[in-house]
Order: structure tokens, then C-alpha cells, then sequence
């Protein structure tokens, strides 16, 4: 009996690495999933974990720790994990965000049906692709690869991290410069439209540059973003390997 309530106990602790990111991250938040269910998913990992690892979950030394203290350092060690991919998401609506601003769509904005946040278009469009990508290049199996490697390099009750948690600033500092190589083409496309409206305006004073500025660059972006889309998977992965590899080394 006390070993069925230290496993009980056990599985409800180690949910707590998980509820962060299946409740709060992306691309987890792009789609509209009940909260409950999501919770039963976080306990029926947080139980694969602890029968996969006895020793470190359910049989190490965690009440002498105190449960709120065990509890705290499991939110914490979650939230940090959860936190590489909240960057990777943020830099790609980052850098969708300034296409917007740049094509003239600044007051366009989109409502996640999940958050009820407002999201910008194109940035939009990158975090899905970032999304299917993600699931594309097995990223839920590198998660689950990520939390097993957690409970074995931190057993529960430790409330600690064996990473350097510098590797979140490391990482932050790569994924925004990729994020905006991949808005690079239409942005580069957008701020050479920009010159030739300039120049054109000074030619022909009498042209309302405002109205043709904004027609030529929404057809610009229009044509440039599926290109820029299509032909930046590799780069789109290697975000999304960045942050499963941040994880890593956070534990």
C-alpha cells in the first residue's frame, strides 16, 4: 500500500515537468484541445515515466525533500523546458510579425482560438509550418526522448538542473537570426519595392505613392512568402532541432 501511494504521488510530481509544455507551448497551443484531456495526457506520461524508472522516480528520497519544495522544483524544471520552445515560437512571429509591418499589414492581425492572443499573419503562417515540421522531424519523440533523459539525470525530489542554464541565452541569440533568414527573401524583396516607390515618387510628385506602395507590396508578399515558405524546410528543422537540443542540455 505504501508503495502504490508513493507511485501515486510520484506520477502527480512528475507531471509537473510535463504540464507546462503541453499546456503552454507551442505547437501544442495551436490547436484547440480540451484542458483535461491534456492533463490526462501529462499523468499518463508522467506514469510511463515513473514505471520506466523506478529508482529515480517513485523509490528516490523525495519526501524527505518536502512536497512543496519536490513540487516547486518540478514546475520550475518544466517551465525551463517548455522555455526553448516558447523562444523558437516566439522568433518565428517575431520575424512574421516585421513582414507584416514591412508589407503594410501591421493592423492584421489573427486570434489563436486557443490563447485568445492576437497573432500576427505571416506569423501565423511560421508557426504553423514550424509546427508541421516539428511533428514531421519526430519532435514528439525527441520529447518524450528529452523527459526520460530528465528523470534519469534528475531524479525527483533533487530540484535541480544538471544543464547550464546559459544554453537558453545561447540558443535565443541563434533562433532569432534564423527566424529572420527565413523572412529574409520577402523582406529583402519588400525593401528593394520600397526604394523604387522612393525613387519614383521623386520623379512623378503627382503619383499616390501611398495607395501604389501598398498594392505592389501586398502582391509582392503574396507571391514571395509561398517561396520563402517552400524553400526553407531545412532551415525551419534546424530551428526546431535547436530548441529539442537546448532541452537536452538544460538537463
Amino acid at each position: 500500500m505504501e508503495a502504490l501511494t508513493d507511485q501515486a504521488v510520484a506520477i502527480l510530481l512528475l507531471s509537473l515537468r510535463i504540464v507546462p509544455m503541453l499546456g503552454f507551448s507551442q505547437p501544442f497551443t495551436l490547436l484547440r484541445i480540451p484542458a483535461l484531456v491534456r492533463l490526462i495526457l501529462a499523468i499518463s506520461l508522467s506514469a510511463w515515466l515513473v514505471h520506466g524508472d523506478p529508482e529515480a522516480t517513485w523509490r528516490a528520497p523525495f519526501w524527505q525533500a518536502g512536497l512543496p519544495m519536490v513540487a516547486a522544483g518540478e514546475l520550475f524544471l518544466g517551465i525551463s523546458l517548455a522555455l526553448a520552445l516558447q523562444i523558437a515560437f516566439a522568433a518565428l512571429l517575431t520575424a512574421g510579425r516585421t513582414l507584416d509591418i514591412q508589407a503594410g499589414f501591421g493592423l492584421a492581425v489573427l486570434v489563436d482560438p486557443t490563447t485568445r492572443a492576437q497573432m500576427p499573419l505571416a506569423g501565423t503562417l511560421f508557426a504553423y509550418a514550424g509546427a508541421a515540421i516539428f511533428f514531421a522531424i519526430d519532435g514528439p519523440q525527441s520529447l518524450l526522448a528529452v523527459w526520460a533523459a530528465s528523470v534519469e539525470k534528475v531524479p525527483l525530489g533533487s530540484a535541480s538542473m544538471g544543464g547550464d542554464p546559459a544554453v537558453l541565452m545561447d540558443y535565443m541569440a541563434s533562433v532569432f537570426v534564423m527566424a529572420f533568414g527565413l523572412a529574409g527573401i520577402v523582406l529583402l524583396t519588400l525593401f528593394l519595392l520600397d526604394l523604387i516607390v522612393a525613387f519614383l515618387s521623386r520623379t512623378l510628385p503627382q503619383m499616390n505613392v501611398l495607395v501604389l506602395g501598398f498594392q505592389v507590396k501586398s502582391i509582392a508578399t503574396a507571391i514571395a512568402l509561398p517561396f520563402a515558405l517552400s524553400s526553407s524546410a531545412a532551415l525551419f528543422a534546424q530551428v526546431m532541432r535547436g530548441a529539442l537540443d537546448a532541452m537536452s542540455r538544460l538537463v
